[in-house]
């Protein structure tokens, strides 16, 4: 890992509509941001390479992506061209200019073994169908094209305010049919986007390069976190039943044990709360 001299002041971010763009542009306040997103720009176009250079950035921080996971595999050359070919040009746009790149990734580059817990080091090897593979072949390319003048942050299960989020999907499936079925076989790390763009702002300003993992910390399955959240809906009236991954079919097949642990990032004093606390201020409590 590497150490820049300042922080950065001068910020292109890509994405800033979604979930953790939104957080971000928050947490990035009373800096020069370029805010750019689609339709406006499309980062699979050599073009977004020339509006970043001209900006001369000190970071290009990318929290877009192809995030329709099931899709992808109807469409893999859509979301190969987002990310992959958009990350390339990020990257590209990066030599370019002198700047440094935060891309955000997944948990979902790692197969997801039964009883696994995945450090930053750990290799990767997507398995769960095209959106996996894609987010694993744009680290690839960061870290050939970049010589170590990036940041991969890996995240998991992020929600935000205003999104189509897990919590929004399952109060939702709650009013409208009076009891859900959930399953209970696949972890992971429910992660707030507030939490996770405060990390990453705390992150670029210390200047160390390098694959870190944030979360909010802990982990729970997908049943577990639906009954938290009905719970803090004031909704645990609504009856949850646990059922197996296998008991509700889907294009793809989610890692089922893909359990992010912040490792690097706790070792220069970057942590985020327990998902628990993070879901009950998402609540308003």
């Amino acid at each position: 890992m590497t150490t820049t001299l300042s922080s950065p002041q001068r910020i292109a971010l890509i994405g800033y509509r979604g979930q953790l763009g939104r957080a971000l542009l928050d947490a990035l306040s009373g800096r020069q941001v370029l805010a750019l997103d689609y339709p406006e720009v499309d980062m699979t176009q050599p073009a977004i390479i020339e509006q970043i250079v001209d900006f001369g950035p000190d970071l290009v921080l990318n929290a877009a992506a192809w995030t329709n996971v099931d899709g992808a595999e109807e469409t893999p050359d859509a979301c190969y061209a987002v990310n992959v070919t958009g990350v390339q040009h990020l990257a590209l746009a990066c030599q370019r200019s002198g700047a440094s790149l935060l891309h955000v990734s997944t948990n979902e580059v790692f197969p997801g073994e039964p009883a696994r817990f995945y450090r930053e080091w750990d290799a990767t090897a997507a398995r769960s169908g095209v959106y996996a593979r894609s987010k694993e072949a744009a680290e690839k390319a960061i870290i050939s094209l970049l010589a170590g003048r990036f940041y991969i942050v890996r995240t998991a299960w992020l929600y935000n305010r205003g999104g189509a989020n897990f919590n929004a999907k399952i109060l939702a499936a709650a009013e409208k049919h009076g009891s859900l079925r959930v399953v209970a076989d696949e972890f992971g790390n429910p992660t707030y986007a507030p939490d996770l763009a405060a990390a990453m702002v705390q992150l670029i300003d210390s200047g160390h390069h390098g694959i870190y993992h944030f979360t909010n910390s802990g982990y729970c399955t997908r049943h577990q976190w639906a009954v938290e959240a009905l719970r803090l809906a004031g909704r645990a009236d609504v009856p949850v039943t646990p059922i197996s991954s296998g008991e509700w079919p889907r294009r793809t097949a989610p890692p089922p044990h893909a359990i992010l642990l912040n490792t690097t990032g706790a070792a220069l004093g970057i942590t985020l709360r327990p998902w628990q606390e993070a879901l009950a201020e998402y609540f308003g409590e």
